[in-house]
């Protein structure tokens, strides 16, 4: 067996290893082999491997220094499949994104300055970049705080990420198909690109209220294939092309509120139901509520009223606040802010096996 370096993290409502890249081995197909052995990919519960038996927990980082020059750390999201043994590098992820600036500043990557410390990453899956403010009292990073995040028990230390670039992230558009609404087998859906591609529906057009459990959505075979069946056209028209193996664009199911929020949200991975909400997913739902002309925004019937400032997201954990402000001549660029949290679990190796070459 081999040992390599490796740091499990919590990050917002995710969990998985944090690596550095050279501890891995350069060739992608290599690299891959290797995630699944380690998180044990291909049995449900990850059996022989660190993988929690979840898509929530089944997650890796990769960080590195960055070239880029207005970046400090590049960060590679990977998504190890629970039941097969697959990885997708599409998408970004940004419950894991909060563990890669307080890992960056403990590793030495970025050095701390005073007690909050500013991290620029560059997220090499889609090539945009977040700035993410760490809590790091007398230059050291601190896991312990008053934030609370739905979810997750207890409290932390806050981390703020804010959103530079990310419309557009995967196809260029911040609408692929060129409109803010479509209808797709008579459904209307909106196809939104905005730190994630997703695919929204009003939950009332597939039969649900919108405030079904996770479990109960997922015991829904009919309605899963129908979902499928939507996201696959969905994916076709934003010219993603045929996404069957792939994990975007992600659907998701949008209601009037239920209690304090917003909107209320049922948020799938694409073919189980989120028992929370991915960050990158909250950034674009809280752009569609103010866009006029999407499925969000004319549900709400939010037409005559100001651009919200914020926008809350009821999930089944809970809620996530989303701040957004607007910047541009017009002030017609959308930023987007959300307050995490982090927490280092452990720290040392993890083991593979030996036929599995490492990077020299």
């Amino acid at each position: 067996m081999q040992r390599i370096p490796c740091v499990l993290m919590r990050g917002g409502t995710s969990k998985g290893p944090v690596f550095l890249a050279w501890d891995l081995p350069v060739a992608v197909e290599e690299r891959d082999e290797l995630l699944l052995n380690l998180m044990g990919s291909g049995h449900e519960l990850e059996i022989d491997g660190i993988g929690g038996g979840s898509p929530q927990t089944s997650k890796v980082a990769i960080v590195s220094p960055s070239l880029h020059a207005d970046a400090d750390v590049d960060y590679l999201f990977v998504q190890v499949m629970v039941a097969e043994r697959r990885v997708d590098t599409a998408p970004n992820c940004g419950n894991m994104l909060c563990a890669v600036g307080p890992f960056a500043v403990e590793q030495g990557l970025v050095k701390a300055t005073g007690d909050s410390t500013l991290v620029r990453i560059r997220n090499l899956n889609t090539g945009t970049f977040v700035n993410s403010e760490v809590h790091t009292p007398s230059g050291l990073v601190s896991y312990e705080g008053d934030t609370a995040i739905d979810g997750v028990p207890g409290t932390a230390a806050p981390v703020k990420l804010t959103f530079l670039d990310a419309a557009g992230s995967k196809t260029g558009k911040l609408f692929p198909t060129g409109n803010t609404q479509d209808v797709i087998d008579g459904v209307p859906v909106t196809c939104i690109d905005m730190a994630m591609p997703m695919m929204l529906i009003e939950a009332a057009h597939l039969g649900k209220r919108g405030n079904e459990t996770p479990a109960q959505l997922d015991a829904d075979s009919e309605f899963l294939k129908r979902l499928e069946s939507l996201r696959l056209q969905a994916g076709l028209a934003m010219g993603l092309g045929d996404v069957s193996q792939k994990v975007i664009p992600k659907p998701v199911l949008v209601s009037r509120p239920f209690a304090d929020g917003t909107l209320s949200v049922r948020y799938f991975m694409p073919h189980n139901c989120h028992r929370a909400l991915a960050i990158t997913g909250s950034i674009g739902l809280a752009t569609a509520c103010v866009t006029p002309g999407s499925v969000v925004a004319a549900m709400l019937d939010l037409a005559d009223e100001p651009r919200l400032q914020q926008v809350r997201i009821e999930h089944p954990s809970g809620g996530i606040d989303v701040v957004l402000s607007y910047t541009g001549e017009n002030a017609d660029t959308i930023r987007a802010s959300v307050v995490r949290t982090a927490r280092r679990l452990f720290s040392g190796f993890v083991y593979a096996p030996a036929s599995q070459r490492l990077a020299g």
